[in-house]
């Protein structure tokens, strides 16, 4: 019996630690506090908006769903990264040399401080570091049509 008790306090105790995801030390690499401000709060909505498709690592679905990291599409351009999130997006895409053509659903309950928070977590991690993306910015981004991004 005792063992029994010692074996399930064992599992309980490995199930509730915390765990040090890739995604976590991700956070590490944001060095200014107004950038980690965001960064804190665009990660938590990209894992419930996004992660399921483009992955918590931002590698995607091999030739289904395109990465976001290390991928010049997404680095291209801010404003059109902004508007995708909103809106959705169809039709082929090439991301890093492979076509994509499968359809990003458009996210019309995120807010504009909700987008600025993802694109600033996501444009400050993978090495890539493009400060705070307000949601002033946001806003005039999704006034302007896609074309010209």
């Amino acid at each position: 019996m005792r063992k029994t008790i010692f074996a399930w306090l064992i599992l309980v105790g490995i199930a509730c630690s915390p765990k040090s995801t890739q995604e976590e030390n991700y956070l590490s690499e944001i060095s200014d506090p107004d950038v980690m401000k965001y960064a804190i709060h665009g990660k938590t909505l990209y894992e419930n908006y996004c992660a399921n498709c483009h992955q918590a690592d931002g590698k995607g679905l091999g030739k289904l769903i395109p990465p976001l990291r290390d991928a010049d599409y997404f680095r291209a351009s801010i404003p059109r990264a902004v508007w995708i999130m909103k809106n959705g997006q169809k039709g082929e895409i090439m991301v890093n040399g492979q076509v994509y053509d499968q359809p990003m659903p458009a996210n019309p309950n995120l807010k504009p401080l909700d987008i600025a928070q993802i694109s600033t977590y996501l444009y400050n991690i993978w090495g890539m570091n493009e400060g705070v993306i307000t949601s002033a910015e946001v806003e005039k981004y999704l006034q302007e049509a896609p074309e010209n991004y």
